[in-house]
């Protein structure tokens, strides 16, 4: 396998990994719980999902796809309602499955190419880890939201035993 489809397969699996843990927390919310603000400096689960579609079509669709960057970042945070969890989140994997036909199909070119998004000078393979990691830590903040809501475990691992050591694992 190339660097740059590994590249690929690693990327896609970490925002498929995100996109399964924010669906089993929405699980265990209710439509209001869903646009509730801790407080003033936190944003509610509804507007972190708002933000991560925001994000990841700038930075991958828009960016590393080469179209035109349309976000709206202030209308993530601003929005109070109209959309129920089943909409949010169909509106994240369709985000996140574009992004990812994105990952999958741009060139080696592509991947090196520097551009500037959000002020910011990346490689197209500095894009993708930016959203991937951006995905991948708003959807902690979003599992200890709804854990700190409903003083339960989300369960994302069950079944697997986390405790085995790297050498115990033959392949």
């Amino acid at each position: 396998m190339s660097w740059i489809e590994e590249f690929r397969l690693n990327a896609c699996y970490r925002m498929d990994e995100s996109s399964r843990m924010i669906r089993r927390a929405l699980d265990e919310l209710s439509e209001d719980e869903l646009w509730k603000k801790p407080n003033s400096q936190l944003n509610s689960i509804a507007n972190l999902i708002l933000h991560l579609q925001g994000n990841i079509t700038q930075y991958v669709i828009a960016s590393l796809g080469n179209k035109s960057d349309k976000r709206q970042r202030d209308l993530e945070f601003d929005t109070r309602g109209g959309l129920d969890k089943h909409e949010l989140f169909q509106g994240l994997l369709e985000v996140v499955n574009e992004a990812k036909e994105v990952i999958n199909t741009a060139t080696e070119e592509e991947y090196i190419r520097v551009r500037s998004v959000q002020g910011f000078n990346f490689s197209g393979v500095g894009v993708v880890m930016h959203a991937v990691e951006h995905y991948s830590y708003h959807t902690g903040q979003i599992a200890f939201w709804v854990k700190l809501l409903k003083d339960e475990d989300l369960g994302f691992y069950d079944g697997m035993n986390l405790n085995t050591k790297n050498e115990d694992y033959a392949g």
